[in-house]
């Protein structure tokens, strides 16, 4: 009984919705030149421990030969501890049928790698009037060595360029529709794990299932017992009343 009630309690407590995501480890800390250009120059919307939500609209578009993901947008995710466990997942409406794709990437990945460097410029230069170009925009990035006096402060921070592909998952008799892809509204969420584990952001729900659980636990104890004793109610009457019918009828016999 008591088990039932705690897959019932765990059952009702969950939800579904569109979700996707990567789980990833924090990059070691690198140094980042503050003079520009610098990161701040690509214009792109950041995400950090601190400021863990982002709610945006991203561009989608429909799968082809040259782009088969879908759309490509980037992200900075910033403030991160090295080695610590990590989970960035996007969530959008189901009435946008959409497929998302996320990678993650270092910096030294992106800028040392010709299709991924060309992607991200493209993106910089549409949401800015004035973005770097691909030649501009190739800063020394390195190991973190403490500057020596004299020199031009670096940055250190361990730091991740965030990759999302956008691809429209929906056929329509509209043509509109069919040529031009509405926006998407999604939030994009950055969770940390407790210890390497437990994703932070679940802690509430894992608490709030166990004070249920708990309760299920032994107030089903407590119904179970009441059920049973109102069942037995009836048979313990019958049982007495039958007892002193036989008595009287005894004791008539006698007198008799």
């Amino acid at each position: 009984m008591r088990f039932y009630t705690f897959v019932l309690i765990v059952w009702a407590s969950c939800s579904f919705a569109n979700v996707e995501k990567v789980i990833f480890l924090g990059p070691e800390s690198i140094s980042i030149p503050t003079q520009h250009p610098n990161l701040d120059d690509l214009g792109l919307d950041r995400i950090s421990p601190v400021h863990w939500s982002l709610r945006t609209q991203m561009n989608a578009e429909f799968p082809d030969d040259k782009n088969t993901k879908g759309k490509a947008s980037w992200f900075l995710l910033e403030g991160l501890e090295t080695g610590h466990r990590y989970e960035i997942r996007i969530c959008w409406a189901a009435t946008q049928p959409t497929q998302f794709c996320l990678f993650p990437h270092t910096l030294k990945e992106v800028f040392e790698t010709p299709s991924l460097i060309s992607s991200l410029a493209l993106y910089s230069e549409s949401r800015q009037t004035s973005a770097p170009t691909i030649e501009e925009f190739r800063p020394n990035i390195h190991r973190f060595v403490e500057p020596s006096i004299g020199l031009t402060p670096l940055q250190s921070s361990s730091t991740l360029l965030l990759e999302i592909f956008s691809a429209a998952d929906y056929f329509t008799t509209n043509q509109t529709l069919m040529n031009n892809v509405p926006l998407v509204d999604v939030d994009i969420i950055l969770d940390p794990y407790l210890l390497n584990i437990f994703p932070k952001s679940l802690l509430p729900t894992a608490v709030y299932i166990t004070i249920l659980a708990v309760l299920g636990w032994y107030l089903s104890d407590v119904i179970w017992k009441w059920l049973y004793n109102l069942s037995e109610t009836p048979q313990i009457r019958q049982s007495a009343t039958y007892k002193i019918t036989t008595a009287s009828t005894s004791d008539d016999k006698k007198q008799s």
